[in-house]
């Protein structure tokens, strides 16, 4: 196919403009162990902002005073640091031929007014809440029909607990007095979680889904008992306090 066939088909590309934000770093010294320095300590003020940054080395408020500018180490300590340097900006020769020698566009000096970026510090992590939580302490007797749970925690009952009425808690469970209702301790799958009852008269007693009723409760010799129940591989254990 000959070069005028190709010319005749459909193109391979546009150009076209775009305002794209692009940083620009404007150098004031030569000195790129402070400036090593320094950048270290505004990435970690903003990390997310230093991540593969493009960036526009200005050196053209660079005084002559401040003796040659090595170009490629400065390009390196800025890529160190995440910004990607894209080209410079420069009116003085040396740095001109610097980055010809390194295929690095220039720019010409600019005269538009450029407003310094304020970096944001980062937000500390929330620290995580822990697991448990303080335990819920009941004082007044629970009555059949109630259901009390203590989510994320222990619940401790200090008053009779009739039956019909119901404990349930992600944690242990402990009644300081006689026991009639239901109690249901780690229900969300805890099985290190326990059950204390200073009297065993319980209509269920559950860990972590592993139960046993009434019927079964009657027949162990510690029942009207001080009691400690746990699980034993899938079965409730229960022993005398």
């Amino acid at each position: 196919m000959s070069p005028a066939d190709l010319l005749e088909q459909n193109p391979v590309f546009q150009l076209k403009g775009s305002m794209l934000a692009i940083t620009v770093m404007e150098l004031a010294y030569n000195d790129l162990a402070r400036l090593d320095l320094q950048l270290s300590e505004k990435v970690a003020q903003a990390p997310a902002f230093f991540s593969n940054t493009p960036l526009i080395l200005a050196l053209d408020k660079l005084p002559e005073s401040e003796g040659t500018l090595d170009l490629a180490e400065l390009m390196a300590v800025c890529r160190k640091h995440g910004l990607r340097t894209l080209a410079i900006r420069a009116s003085r020769a040396a740095d001109i031929s610097a980055a010809e020698a390194l295929d690095l566009p220039v720019l010409p000096p600019s005269g538009a007014r450029e407003r310094p970026i304020e970096l944001a510090p980062a937000k500390p992590e929330k620290p995580a809440e822990p697991e448990c939580k303080p335990s819920k302490i009941i004082t007044s007797p629970v009555r059949g029909g109630q259901q009390i749970y203590a989510q994320g925690g222990d619940l401790i009952v200090l008053a009779p607990v009739s039956a019909g009425a119901e404990l349930l808690a992600d944690g242990n469970i402990h009644v300081y007095a006689p026991m009639r209702g239901r109690a249901l301790a780690g229900i969300k799958g805890n099985l290190k979680a326990r059950i204390f009852c200073q009297q065993m008269g319980a209509e269920l007693l559950s860990i972590a889904g592993h139960y046993k009723v009434a019927e079964d409760l009657r027949r162990d010799p510690l029942w009207g008992e001080a009691v400690h129940v746990c699980l034993s591989g899938d079965v409730l254990n229960i022993t005398r306090l």
